[in-house]
This record gives C-alpha cells, sequence and structure tokens, in this order.
C-alpha cells in the first residue's frame, strides 16, 4: 500500500490537472483572447460579449449550494463529468449563436458547468480520496489552474487563426467531450478515505458546537467574499492603478505581468509547506500583506521602488490567499463535509467574483486611483479582523477536540 500511494496521488493530480487546465482554459479564461473576436462577428459592443463571464460567475453562484448537496450525494466523480457534458453544451451553443439571446443562453449553461466542475468539485475529488491529507494536492492543482491562460490563450489563438472562432469553440466542446469526460468518468482513482481513514474522515479537524460550527462558516465566508472581491476587483484594473500612481505605461505592464508570477510562486510555496500549512495563519499573512502594501501606495510618495514593493506584497498577499481559500472549510469541517460545504462558500465568492471588476473599474474612473486604494486597505482590514476572529474561535474550541 505504501509504494501505490504516490502513484495514486499523481494519476490523481495528472487526471484533475488537465481537466482543470481545459475547464478554465476553454470558459472562464476564454474571452481574453477570443472576447473582441466575437464581438465584431455578432456585431455586438466588447461589454455584451465580456459579460457573458458576468453570466457565468452568477449562475456558478446561485447553483453552488445545490451542487455541494450533489457533491455528498453522488460524489465528485459524477459531478465532474455531469460538468463536462454541460460545459461541451455550453460551447457548441457558443459555436452556433448568432444573436445576444443566443449567447446569453450560452453563458448560462457555461455557468452551470462552472459550478459542476471548477474549484470545489475538483477539490472535493481530492479530498475524498486523500482525506485530511489532500492540502498539497490540492496547492499543487491551484499550480495548474493558474497556468491556464497562460496555456490556452496561444492554443485559442492559433486555433482562431487556422479554422476560425467557431470551429475553435467546436473543438473545446471536443475537448470536453472526449478528453475530460473520460477522465472524469475512468481515469481518477476510487474514493478512499472513507475506508483508509474510518472514523476520521466524518471528524473535524476542530471541535465545534453547532452554534459555533455556523459561526466559523460565516467567518470563512465574510473574510474570503471580501479578499476574492479585492482581488477580482483589482486584478483587471491593476495596470490603470499603477499608471495613476506614477508609473509608465511600459513600467506598469511589466509589473502587472510579474505580479502573475508573484501569485503562482505563492502557491509553490504554500504547496512546499504541505501538512505543515495551516490555511488560517495562511489567511492572515495574505491579508495582512495586501493591507500593507495598499496602505503604503496610499500613504507614501511614489516611486519605482515603491511599486515594486506594493506589486510584491499584493501579488504574495493575494496568491497565498487563493489557496487559503480552497483550505480553511478543510482546516474547520469533517472531510466527508467539504464538497458541501465548499460549494456553500463558492455562491457569495462567485458573486463576488462577478460584480468586483465592474464596482472597481467604475470607481477607479470616477474617484481615481487613491480613493480606491484607501476602498482596498478597509476591505482588507474587514477582513483580517474576520480571520482573527475565526482564529480566536478555533483556539478556544480546541482544548475540547483533545479528548476525542
Amino acid at each position: 500500500m505504501q509504494t501505490s500511494f504516490p502513484l495514486r496521488t499523481a494519476q490523481l493530480v495528472g487526471v484533475l490537472a488537465v481537466t482543470q487546465l481545459i475547464g478554465w482554459g476553454t470558459t472562464f479564461d476564454m474571452l481574453g483572447v477570443m472576447g473582441r473576436v466575437i464581438a465584431p462577428s455578432l456585431g455586438l459592443p466588447n461589454e455584451a460579449i465580456f459579460a457573458g463571464l458576468t453570466i457565468m460567475m452568477v449562475i456558478s453562484a446561485f447553483a453552488g449550494p445545490v451542487t455541494g448537496r450533489w457533491l455528498g450525494r453522488y460524489g465528485a466523480a459524477k459531478v465532474l463529468a455531469a460538468s463536462s457534458i454541460t460545459f461541451a453544451i455550453g460551447l457548441l451553443l457558443l459555436a452556433a449563436t448568432t444573436n445576444i439571446v443566443a449567447y446569453a443562453i450560452a453563458w448560462v449553461v457555461i455557468g452551470f458547468g462552472g459550478a459542476l466542475g471548477l474549484s470545489a468539485p475538483c477539490y472535493t475529488a481530492v479530498v475524498e480520496r486523500e482525506g485530511v491529507n489532500g492540502k498539497r494536492v490540492i496547492a499543487i492543482l491551484m499550480l495548474f489552474t493558474g497556468l491556464s491562460a497562460t496555456i490556452f490563450w496561444p492554443i485559442l489563438t492559433l486555433l482562431n487563426e487556422t479554422f476560425g472562432w467557431r470551429i475553435t469553440f467546436l473543438i473545446s466542446a471536443g475537448l470536453q467531450f472526449f478528453v475530460c469526460l473520460p477522465l472524469h468518468l475512468f481515469g481518477l482513482p476510487k474514493p478512499v478515505a472513507s475506508h483508509i481513514q474510518g472514523a476520521a474522515a466524518e471528524t473535524a479537524s476542530v471541535a465545534l458546537s453547532p452554534a459555533d460550527r455556523r459561526k466559523a462558516f460565516l467567518l470563512i465566508a465574510v473574510s474570503t467574499t471580501l479578499c476574492t472581491f479585492i482581488t477580482f476587483g483589482v486584478s483587471p484594473s491593476l495596470l490603470e492603478i499603477l499608471r495613476q500612481t506614477g508609473a509608465s505605461p511600459a513600467l506598469a505592464l511589466q509589473l502587472g505581468s510579474a505580479r502573475g508570477v508573484i501569485g503562482i510562486s505563492a502557491r509553490a510555496l504554500d504547496m512546499l509547506l504541505g501538512r505543515r500549512g495551516n490555511p488560517i495563519l495562511t489567511s492572515i499573512m495574505g491579508v495582512s500583506l495586501m493591507l500593507f502594501g495598499f496602505l503604503m501606495l496610499f500613504l507614501v510618495s511614489p516611486s519605482i521602488p515603491l511599486l515594486i514593493t506594493f506589486v510584491l506584497l499584493y501579488g504574495f498577499g493575494s496568491g497565498v490567499l487563493a489557496v487559503a481559500r480552497a483550505l480553511l472549510p478543510l482546516a474547520l469541517f469533517s472531510a466527508k463535509e467539504y464538497g458541501l460545504q465548499a460549494a456553500r462558500l463558492s455562491m457569495p465568492q462567485n458573486l463576488a467574483n462577478a460584480i468586483a471588476p465592474v464596482i472597481f473599474t467604475a470607481f477607479l474612473d470616477r474617484a481615481g486611483a487613491g480613493p480606491t486604494i484607501i476602498t482596498c486597505a478597509v476591505l482588507a482590514a474587514i477582513a483580517l479582523v474576520f480571520v482573527l476572529m475565526l482564529m480566536a474561535l478555533v483556539r478556544s474550541a480546541r482544548p475540547s477536540a483533545q479528548p476525542a
């Protein structure tokens, strides 16, 4: 058994890495290169095309709680397989779309696919097979998902230049149906957490009363939603924020590109920590780094060293927060209920993802970089308070967990 365990883990990582790369690359990341190609062909403005991502996030948000129940009832493999079929249908509808109504319907279908297949269901598949020891595997997978745009933007560009955008979407649908679907149905190792770990799979890492469990869930929900609101809001506006705080267009582009690499490096560091990592402490570190970066950018006179330091702090902070957001439910709840809790948490997070870019862009255009930066600092400070409250709640519960 000991010698086969690493092989099972490698199989698990390989299958989910491929399907998550395809899942993110052909849906959420796709409009980054295809959006401005589709718009003139359909005679629609760019903002109408990019609204597809908002539709996707809103639908994924409201489908999250249902997905959580299905994960508990049917298991992650079947739910992920359903996502592959749903994604394929949505991409086929995109390939055939001729007007804004059909375009919106396609993104509604893709939104359901996102709820069934992206992030929470994937991490649930890990926890089903690795139990509470799945932290490192989840961190490894997040390295791959962070590279989805890097890998798929050139692929989609080449396909579009060779075949056109409609055939590109047909090929994307084929990847979902002929690659992801078989891998989800036949490539994943069988769930073993419930057999190997026995009662441990049903035992929470921290012994909490029902009231404290509800409080812990709310604290996680509020803190992670605030953090994702900041990161998804700042991401599309980062170059403009840097330009308004003294960076030349060339420097802003260089720093903006570096931020992605820094975020991936932060995820890699969390992966190396493996079981020794603590999602609550990681959350505190990530929020604190972002808070300090925003305050420094607001209070200190603009300079190139300041901007570089800000990007380092913000990039590393947002990178480790992405991992912590996925692992926090596993730190507070049992492996068996991870899927339900993670899917429930995805609802407010996806809603924040959907509205944050619009709100931040409008606020930045009307109020400028200064008020936008201090607003980010205030939101980060509030998130930090909630994470500290969560840590206090967990520490108070630990003595009662010892006897068990």
